[in-house]
């Protein structure tokens, strides 16, 4: 009894010391992020106001906006959520749904596992030879577009096929027992039920396609441009492209003002995970 006593005892000290130890890493790692916003903003906040966020590129600092990148930016964004969504969820319906665990179905699921972990600077020399080269779109919005598709694709497909795995087999059994189609379950039933896990993962996905910069530059990015693009065969620029090109130059006041672009980057995509999260949380509260 003494000996089940003190097991119990040094097992509750190590998992207080394993929580004590998760919580002090996971503080570190908000207070490094914290430090790093704090200094971003410092250097960048009295630089934000409408003639920033409305003005060219200049090679003159206080003349110097973020239009261009900005407008870039939300393009090559606009363009890959719609792309990324369909193709992703589709696939991960076609794997989990219909395919089963066949030769052919593992074959792929192995495949997109692989790519996952692929480094972002792959995918920016792929879209580079594939696009840009081979279909000769040129350096437009289109041809960074499908590379940023191809980036987070994967992710988007394994967080959708855990989402939907994650779905209860009686949920499909009662709808077919109710006389529906298989498609009429997917689609009323499975998919509803899925979508708060789809959207989590998308969250990520688009966090990560936001801020990446080595695709962009491989497929011909140009770092400095005073066009705002117009349609998807338009060359443009992009928001991370700038703040990295403002960064090397030597004048200080280029430094303040990448710091600027970071906040205005930072808060998009906020504004974006928001709406994401907004509709997530709507569809997981219904269902």
């Amino acid at each position: 009894m003494d000996f089940s006593k003190a097991r119990f005892r040094r097992r509750r000290w190590l998992d207080r010391c394993a929580h004590g130890l998760f919580f002090l890493a996971t503080l570190l790692g908000v207070l490094v992020l914290a430090l790093l916003i704090w200094d971003t903003l410092r250097d960048g906040w009295r630089h934000l106001d409408w003639q920033f966020l409305t003005q060219y590129a200049s090679r003159r600092p206080e003349r110097a906006g973020i239009l261009a990148g900005l407008a870039g930016t939300l393009w090559v964004i606009g363009l890959t959520i719609p792309l990324v969504l369909i193709i992703g969820i589709a696939t991960a319906i076609f794997l989990e749904e219909y395919q089963g665990q066949n030769r052919w179905a593992r074959f792929i699921q192995l495949n997109i596992n692989n790519l996952a972990g692929v480094p972002s600077i792959i995918y920016g020399i792929l879209g580079l030879a594939i696009f840009v080269r081979f279909f000769q779109l040129g350096y437009v919005v289109l041809a960074a577009t499908l590379t940023m598709t191809l980036l987070i694709l994967p992710i988007v497909i394994v967080a959708a096929q855990e989402a939907i795995r994650s779905v209860p087999p009686s949920l499909r059994q009662a709808s077919l027992a109710l006389g529906a189609t298989k498609w009429q379950t997917i689609y009323r039933v499975v998919l509803p039920a899925a979508l708060p896990g789809i959207l989590t993962g998308f969250i990520l996905a688009l966090s990560r396609a936001v801020g990446e910069t080595a695709p962009l530059i491989m497929v011909g990015v140009v770092t400095y441009i005073r066009a705002v693009p117009h349609g998807v065969m338009d060359p443009f620029t992009a928001l991370p492209i700038q703040i990295y090109n403002w960064v090397t130059l030597p004048n200080a006041a280029f430094h303040e003002l990448a710091a600027a672009a970071i906040l205005v980057l930072l808060a998009v995509l906020f504004m974006m995970n928001a709406i994401a999260i907004y509709i997530r949380n709507r569809f997981q509260n219904r269902y």
